[in-house]
């Protein structure tokens, strides 16, 4: 394998599949299945989630919502996520781990570093939900913080796309895809790989960012493999 431990990033919207809203159990049992294959050969898988398949804080600040409140109730739903994904693991039989960044104590474990890293060396994949437990973050910054927390090799950045592109795929045919990009080129292009915040903490952090499609069978493996597959953001490109 390529990296010894992973940070994924799932959005809240790769639950929901062909979905309008909320979660498709379908989807999740094969992220699970494949998320199970991946940590039984061996290497440390943390994840973290969104919420945004049932409630998105910018979206509820726009309609006149309080910022703060908005993203306090989109935390709360990427803990209903990560509850989600977790029974799926658990199903497919992988010990698994939820902590959240706001106490839920009987829901799951409060986030304490040290106790995530022992799960990850014991082999259970650790879900962080909560976000970071604090407003105006999006879950992409949680992402990049957390696995600069855990010292994670890499994140894995899993969309509905194929990797990143110089503008939109859907609405231009001839949109190019990189291969590899540089922390510098994603910032000044503002290429909508993550937001500035998470990719500042993974350049500071040296963590590398690979971009893939999730719904292509087997890509977590091939990711975690090394294949050359998406787009790979780190120091040069």
């Amino acid at each position: 394998m390529a990296y010894k431990r992973i940070l994924l990033k799932l959005s809240g919207e790769a639950l929901m599949g062909d979905l309008p809203y909320g979660i498709d159990p379908q989807v999740v049992d094969r992220i699970a299945l494949e998320i199970a294959g991946v940590a039984r050969s061996g290497i440390e898988l943390a994840i973290v989630v969104g919420g945004g398949n049932i409630f998105r804080g910018l979206k509820g600040s726009a309609a006149g919502m309080d910022r703060s409140t908005a993203d306090y109730i989109g935390m709360i739903a990427t803990v209903m996520n990560a509850m989600t994904l977790q029974d799926a693991l658990e199903r497919a039989e992988m010990p698994t781990r939820v902590q959240t960044a706001i106490a839920m104590q009987e829901l799951a474990e409060p986030y304490i570093r040290r106790r995530a890293m022992r799960h990850l060396e014991k082999g259970r994949v650790v879900i962080f939900g909560g976000g970071s437990g604090n407003p105006y973050f999006t879950t992409d910054t949680t992402a990049a913080l957390r696995a600069a927390e855990i010292n994670a090799d890499v994140v894995f950045k899993a969309t509905k796309v194929d990797g990143v592109y110089d503008c939109d795929p859907k609405a231009n045919p001839n949109a190019k895809r990189y291969d590899s990009l540089s922390y510098n080129d994603v910032l000044n292009k503002e290429l909508e790989v993550m937001d500035n915040t998470a990719i500042a903490l993974c350049k500071n952090n040296s963590i590398p960012i690979m971009v893939f499609n999730l719904f292509e069978e087997g890509n977590i493996q091939r990711a975690a493999s090394g294949e050359p597959i998406g787009t790979l953001v780190g120091a040069e490109a």
